[in-house]
């Protein structure tokens, strides 16, 4: 049997790892059905028999709490889904997480920052960059693909400084005789 999920949008209600919620199949009067289907804002939608909208979405006078521990949470005749988000309807957790729980002194702002600080909280998704800022980045970063350019010259050139050759030894006579055997060592094998 695969999880049971709710149906209404933006509720993200799950029976997997949830034993507090329940979850209510949909009406078969049809009128009922049609006020579910309004209020949850799914006006072209396919119910099956396993389409469900979690206890959230009710208001507690519109469920019966089971009287077993075994037994279910069911609705009351003639229940309509009324809380959502969109609504402003927010469910709050059962338990606060620790860092909900954790008290925190207020963040202080000098007084002098107080509107910068409130203009950088929000951010404006939609927003769109001046011509003027999007010039100055490209010039930046048209510099900074320079400056890398460079630097890999200056690698390469390094690299090949420090390889074993010739051009490692042209300051040293000394060197140059030992390695093309101008000096006498006794190399001979016996």
């Amino acid at each position: 049997m695969s999880p049971t999920h709710c149906c209404v949008p933006l509720c993200s209600a799950s029976a997997k790892f949830n034993g507090t919620l329940s979850f209510h199949g949909f009406p078969t009067h049809s009128d009922l059905r049609r006020q579910w289907l309004v209020n949850i804002r799914r006006d072209h939608f396919a119910i099956t028999s396993h389409t469900r909208v979690c206890s959230r979405h009710f208001a507690s006078d519109q469920l019966i709490e089971a009287t077993t521990l075994e037994g279910r949470r069911r609705l009351i005749k003639g229940a309509v889904p009324t809380l959502f988000e969109w609504n402003g309807y927010k469910v709050e957790p059962p338990w606060r997480s620790v860092w909900e729980r954790t008290e925190r002194r207020p963040e202080l702002v000098p007084v002098d920052d107080q509107e910068e600080h409130s203009l950088t909280r929000d951010h404006d998704y939609c927003s769109v960059p001046e011509p003027s800022a999007l010039d100055i980045s490209a010039s930046a970063a048209e510099d900074l693909s320079k400056d890398v350019e460079t630097l890999r010259k200056e690698m390469q050139e390094l690299r090949v400084q420090r390889e074993f050759g010739l051009q490692r030894f042209a300051g040293s006579d000394t060197d140059i005789r030992f390695y093309t055997s101008q000096e006498k060592h006794n190399f001979t094998s016996s």
